[in-house]
């Protein structure tokens, strides 16, 4: 998992049917003292509601997505990156 800012939303109206119905955001990810980490990325939202501004720890790794999308481990899903948590405070 790594540590990134919600930069913002993504809004599309054509998407791959797996996207449907989940919230996409673009995150940043940032070390432990809230610096640039990386490149910016999209990571969808699907329980947590996470929104600009919002500190939160991305899963990006395949098995995990899959398993918590409910996707067999031989199956295949087009989701890379997936929120799973709003940080509330990071302590160096």
């Amino acid at each position: 998992m790594i540590l990134c800012k919600v930069l913002g939303p993504v809004v599309s109206t054509e998407k791959h049917p797996a996207f449907a119905r989940l919230k996409l955001l673009v995150v940043q990810p940032i070390d432990e003292k809230g610096a640039d980490a990386g490149k910016s990325f999209l990571a969808v939202d699907r329980a947590v509601q996470a929104g600009e501004g919002d500190t939160v720890l991305v899963l990006r790794e395949g098995t995990g997505i899959r398993q918590l999308f409910g996707v067999p481990l031989t199956g295949k899903l087009p989701i890379r990156s997936c929120i799973v948590g709003v940080v509330d405070q990071v302590s160096a």
